[in-house]
């Protein structure tokens, strides 16, 4: 008899745990925004920054440094990952995730989203931070080809309970003929990394 009720609960209420999902925008506070600008013209935050714009060249190289800079390519989607490791500490790392988003602002992009996602995968969380970036649309004449600039780009920093895994920054090129053809991966490189 009790496995009879047993079962009927166990219909009712099934013991599968679901894992947890949460995604939300968030704002950075006008003194963050601060702290990241101090940060990139500090004497760290620019030998941080030119170590990961070294490091990314070494990678094309064939060679490996720390921290170590994968490359992402594909016909309409280039980029770049950083692997959290020496030197970098958890707030050195989100001040360069911030700092890349600030220089996307700096060179005439318009920052769509600001958001963060949690979510549980086996017995880990992992909570991806992402800023979203798009060319300026307004004023665009639209007897011409639209400027794209780099097309899209998207940064993320990823961490797995907690602690920083990687960031990555990826440029998506629009296809569509509305659009002008992308400016070189390789010229976004320099114009990200420009002091």
């Amino acid at each position: 008899m009790a496995s009879f009720i047993d079962d009927i609960f166990g219909k009712l209420f099934p013991n599968k745990k679901t894992p947890v999902k949460h995604k939300e925008n968030f704002i950075q506070s006008e003194e963050a925004i601060a702290s990241t600008s101090a940060w990139k013209e500090s004497r760290e935050g620019k030998i941080l920054i030119n170590l990961v714009q070294k490091n990314y060249h070494f990678k094309t190289s064939g060679m490996n440094a720390s921290p170590e800079v994968h490359i992402l390519k594909s016909p309409y989607a280039n980029g770049f990952a950083i692997t959290f490791e020496s030197p970098f500490d958890s707030k050195s790392f989100s001040q360069l995730f911030f700092a890349f988003g600030q220089r996307m602002l700096d060179l005439g992009y318009q920052k769509i989203s600001l958001d963060r996602k949690i979510e549980e995968i086996n017995d880990n969380v992992k909570t991806t931070e992402k800023q979203y970036f798009k060319p300026p649309l307004s004023n665009i004449d639209f007897s011409q080809k639209i400027d794209q600039l780099y097309g899209n780009v998207s940064i993320e920093k990823i961490s797995i309970n907690e602690k920083p895994s990687f960031m990555k920054v990826l440029v998506t090129v629009y296809s569509d003929h509305l659009y002008q053809t992308a400016r070189p991966f390789e010229q976004f490189i320099d114009d990200l990394f420009e002091n």
